[in-house]
C-alpha cells in the first residue's frame, strides 16, 4: 500500500484535474459578454460556446471510463490532460466563434479522460471505506467549488488580460499535471475488462445531440418547426433503442443494473437535477449582472465569491458529515436551499438592492457546498471495485448533461432578450425551474437513504460479484 503521503498526492492531481475541467464550463461564462462583442456572436452561438464543451463531455464520459478500466487509467488520464492542454490552445487562437466551438469540442475530448478516470483512481488508491468516503467528499467537492470560483478568476482575467486568456491559463497547469502524473500516479486497470460498445455509444450520443440541439434551436425555429419535432423523435427512438440493446448485451456501455439500486439512480438524477440548477444560474446571473445591471465581468465575477466562499467552507464538513450521518441530511439541507434560492430569485428586477440579490446567492452557495460530496460518494459505495470507472463516469456524465441542458434551456427562455425588466421577466421562468429541481433534490433525497433504498443498493452490488464470478449471466 502506499504511503499516506503518495495518497494524498494522488488526491491533490486528481482533483486539479477536476478544477481545470469543471472550471472550464463556469469561467467562460464571465466571458460570454466579451466573446459576444469581440467574435459578434449571437445568443445561440453563446450557448453553443457552453455546451459544445459539456455535451462532448456527456456522450463519451461513459467511453472514457470503460476506455480507462481496460488499458489503464493512468495511461488515459496522461491522454486526456494533453488533449484538454491542446483543446485550451486552439480556443485562445479561435479567429471566430465556430472555431471557437469547434475547439471547445476538443477541450471536452481530453477531459471527458480525466474526471471519471481520476475518481477511478481514487477508488482504486483509497481502499479504507471511511477514507475513501471522505476522500471521494473533498474530490466531489471540488465540481461545486470550482463552478463558484471560475467566474471569479474569468472576471478578473477578462478585464485584466482579455476573454483568451481563460483559456491560455490552462496550458502551464496541464503541462505541470502530466509531469506529476507520470512521476506519482500509479497504474491501474478493472480486474475484469469490459467489452467496447460502438452501437451503444452512439446512441447515447443521438440523444443527448437531439435534445439539446432541439432546446438550443427552438428558440428561433419554435417548436412547432419540422426539424425540432424530428429531432425530439430521434431522441425518443434512441432512448428505447437504448433501453432494449444495452439491456442485451453482457458488457453493455450505459450499465442498465446499476439503476436497479435506488440510492445510484437517485444520484444521478440528483447529479443532474443539481447541475442543470447551477449551470442555468451562471448563466443568467452573468447576462443579468453584466448586461442588465452594466457590472464589469471582474465585478460580476466577485458578486459571486459569497458563492465561491460558502462552498470552501461547506464542502469540507459536509464530506465529514457523509461519512459520520449519511448522505440524507446534507441532501435535505441541499434541496431545500436551492429551492428557497429560486423562489427568492424570482422577485429580482434591474434595480434590486445588490446586497439582497447577494444575499439570495448565499442560498445557492449553501446547495452548492452540501449537495456533491453525498452524490458523489451514493454513487460509487456498495458497488464492487471492478465497476469503479462504470460507476463513476456515469455520476459525471449526470453532471454534465445537467450543465448542459441547464445552459440550453436558460439560453431558450431567455432567448435575445436584452433590455432590463424585460430580461428579468423572462428569467423568472428559469428561477421556476430552479425551485423545481431543488424540490426534486429534496425528494431524491429522502427517498434514496431509506431502509428498502439500501436494500436494493445490495442486491445490485450483488448481482455484479456474482457476474464477475461468472456465477449469473448478465440479463
Amino acid at each position: 500500500m502506499m504511503k499516506l503521503s503518495q495518497r494524498s498526492l494522488v488526491l491533490a492531481i486528481c482533483c486539479a484535474s477536476m478544477i481545470v475541467v469543471v472550471m472550464d464550463i463556469s469561467i467562460v461564462n464571465t466571458a460570454l459578454p466579451a466573446i459576444h462583442r469581440d467574435l459578434n456572436a449571437s445568443v445561440t452561438g453563446l450557448q453553443w460556446t457552453v455546451d459544445a464543451y459539456t455535451l462532448v463531455l456527456a456522450s463519451f464520459l461513459l467511453l472514457a471510463g470503460s476506455t480507462a478500466d481496460r488499458f489503464g487509467r493512468k495511461r488515459v488520464f496522461q491522454i486526456g490532460l494533453v488533449a484538454f492542454g491542446l483543446g485550451s490552445l486552439f480556443c485562445a487562437l479561435a479567429p471566430d466563434i465556430e472555431g471557437l466551438i469547434a475547439a471547445r469540442a476538443v477541450q471536452a475530448v481530453g477531459g471527458c479522460m480525466l474526471n471519471p478516470v481520476a475518481m477511478a483512481i481514487i477508488a482504486t488508491t483509497f481502499t479504507v471505506p471511511a477514507e475513501r468516503a471522505k476522500t471521494i467528499g473533498v474530490f466531489g467537492s471540488m465540481s461545486g467549488l470550482s463552478l463558484a470560483l471560475g467566474p471569479i478568476l474569468g472576471g478578473a482575467l477578462v478585464d485584466g488580460i482579455g476573454w483568451r486568456s481563460v483559456f491560455w491559463i490552462n496550458v502551464p497547469i496541464v503541462l505541470v499535471a502530466v509531469v506529476l502524473t507520470t512521476l506519482f500516479v500509479p497504474e491501474s486497470c478493472a480486474p475484469r475488462a469490459r467489452r467496447f460498445d460502438p452501437i451503444g455509444q452512439l446512441l447515447v450520443i443521438l440523444v443527448l445531440g437531439s435534445v439539446v440541439y432541439a432546446i438550443i434551436e427552438a428558440n428561433h425555429r419554435g417548436w412547432t418547426s419540422p426539424v425540432i419535432i424530428v429531432l425530439l423523435g430521434v431522441a425518443v427512438l434512441g432512448v428505447a433503442g437504448v433501453i432494449i440493446y444495452e439491456s442485451r448485451r453482457a458488457d453493455p456501455l450505459l450499465e442498465l443494473r446499476l439503476f436497479r439500486s435506488v440510492p445510484f439512480s437517485s444520484a444521478i438524477l440528483m447529479a443532474l437535477f443539481s447541475l442543470c440548477a447551477f449551470g442555468a444560474f451562471l448563466f443568467v446571473t452573468t447576462l443579468y449582472l453584466q448586461n442588465i445591471r452594466g457590472m464589469s465581468a471582474l465585478a460580476a465575477g466577485l458578486s459571486l465569491l459569497p458563492v465561491g466562499a460558502l462552498i470552501a467552507l461547506l464542502s469540507p464538513y459536509t464530506g465529514k458529515l457523509v461519512g459520520v450521518r449519511g448522505p440524507r441530511p446534507p441532501l435535505v439541507v441541499s434541496g431545500t436551499a436551492l429551492a428557497l434560492g429560486g423562489l427568492l430569485s424570482l422577485f429580482f428586477e434591474p434595480a434590486t438592492p445588490l446586497v439582497l440579490v447577494l444575499a439570495v446567492y448565499l442560498f445557492f452557495g449553501v446547495f452548492q457546498g452540501t449537495v456533491n460530496p453525498p452524490i458523489t460518494n451514493t454513487a460509487v459505495s456498495g458497488m464492487p471495485r471492478s465497476m469503479a470507472g462504470v460507476a463513476t463516469s456515469l455520476a459525471s456524465a449526470g453532471r454534465q448533461t445537467g450543465t448542459t441542458l441547464g445552459v440550453a434551456i436558460a439560453g431558450t427562455i431567455v432567448g435575445s432578450v436584452s433590455g432590463g425588466t424585460a430580461f428579468t421577466d423572462s428569467e423568472r421562468g428559469v428561477w421556476w425551474l430552479v425551485f423545481g429541481l431543488g424540490v426534486g433534490i429534496l425528494a431524491l433525497g429522502l427517498i434514496s437513504t431509506g431502509a428498502w433504498a439500501k436494500s436494493t443498493a445490495a442486491r445490485a452490488a450483488a448481482l455484479f460479484e456474482d457476474v464477475d464470478r461468472g456465477v449469473l449471466k448478465p440479463s
